[in-house]
This record gives structure tokens, sequence and C-alpha cells, in this order.
């Protein structure tokens, strides 16, 4: 069975100035509002994840067929954890997606390896860029057993937000790249059938591009999620 196409966005934490709007209960119904009127390809599973106070107002006024996710997840599920919030409790409030070890997190918090492979420029540049992905990703498969519930989503961090993206040969080569580890670590199961989404300044322009190569499932949206073209990222494979 081919794999799903997988498209999320990421809406980060940005306050609403004009450029970014979507830190205020009114801009997020707007984006919803665009999303549920949207023709998007069905064919496509869409995720979206805004920040942790709206989560419950997206859940409840988002359209059948699109999914939410929080921004991250403590790994414990009660107790003294000021400001946390555990999988139980998104689960329970019917959130079934969260993303984890964004590098933004690993930069910025000092979170450890976890469940997003990325690269900083001077790693691409030095040919350090497999070597890197899978020491991270070798940090999950420690400790998960059950893969068909994972997403991986391969974000140089050198792309993000920035307006450069790797060109559609270099997200190809590490994307099967990260397909022949699954393959050797994993399983032959894990590496036919987990999506392995592309980050990093993915817009309208270039996404039809980078939806045609064989081991790129979708796409991981920050800013051009809150955008109207975030439909046609959605419908890159249409």
């Amino acid at each position: 069975m081919a794999r799903q196409f997988f498209v999320g966005g990421n809406y980060k934490m940005y306050p609403a100035p004009p450029r970014y709007a979507n830190g205020t209960v009114k801009s997020i119904q707007d984006i919803i509002h665009h999303l549920n009127e949207a023709k998007l390809d069905p064919k496509t599973e869409v995720v979206i994840a805004p920040p942790a106070l709206y989560l419950l107002l997206a859940r409840e006024h988002l359209r059948d067929g699109i999914e939410v996710a929080a921004q991250n997840v403590f790994d414990k599920p009660n107790g003294a954890f000021t400001g946390e919030i555990s999988a139980e409790q998104l689960k329970d409030s019917g959130i079934r997606w969260v993303l984890t070890g964004h590098s933004e997190r690993r930069v910025i918090i000092g979170e450890q390896d976890a469940f997003i492979a990325r690269e900083t420029l001077e790693q691409r540049e030095g040919n350090k860029t497999i070597d890197v992905v899978t020491a991270q990703l070798k940090a999950v498969a420690d400790r998960m057993n059950d893969w068909s519930k994972i997403v991986i989503a391969y974000e140089p961090v050198w792309a993000i937000g920035t307006g450069k993206v790797a060109t559609t040969e270099q997200a190809q080569e590490v994307h099967a790249e990260i397909r022949k580890w699954l393959l050797s670590t994993v399983s032959n199961e894990a590496s036919i059938n987990t999506r392995i989404i592309y980050g990093g300044s993915v817009n309208e322009k270039n996404c039809k591009d980078l939806a045609q190569q064989s081991d790129i499932d979708g796409f991981l949206v920050g800013g051009a999620s809150l955008k109207p073209a975030f439909v046609d990222i959605i419908n890159a494979r249409t």
C-alpha cells in the first residue's frame, strides 16, 4: 500500500503583526475558516499545530478530516510538572498528534535527540548530514517499538525560516538514506511504511517538485501554513 501523503502546519508562537497574524483567537478562526472552505486533496492527511492555548479552539471548529497537533508533550502521565501537558491529556481532548524534538526546542530549550531529524549548515557542508540524522534517529529507535504511528520530519536547520531550501535532489537523497537506515536498523516494514516528510522553507512554489520524489511523503510547513497558499502545499500532488 502506498504511503499516504502528509502535510503538517506548525504555527509556532508568532504574535499578531500583519505578517504572521496567528496569535489571536480571531486569526486562528480565520485560518481555520479558510481551511474548512478550501478544496483539499482527499488523499492527503492534514494536521495543524497551533499554540497550546488554541488547541481546543482549533479542534472544535475544524471540519472532519483535518487533525490537530500539540507542539510539544511531556513524557510523564501526570504529576507536579508545572507548565507541561501529557499525552493522556492531549488524547482526552481529542488531540491525536504531537510534534516532538523540533530543532527550535533543541536550540532554545536544550532538548536532546528525539523525533526530528535535522542538520546545521556546517554539517551539510562537512558532508555529515547522514551521520547526524541517523544518530538522532537512533535515539528514537532505542526507545520505540511501534513505528506505525510515527512520521519522521527531516528539517535542515539552515533552511527553517530562511527562505533557503534544500534542492530537490538533496532532500530526496537524505530521505532515501533515512529509509535505508530504517531498513537496516528497525525493520523492512518500518522502511516501507514510515512516512518521511520534509521541512524547511516549503512553499507553494517549490512543493510540487519536492512532492514528486519517491521518498518524500509530505511536508512540515512553518510560516507558509498561516497563509492561503498552504492549500496549494496540501494539494501538491494534484
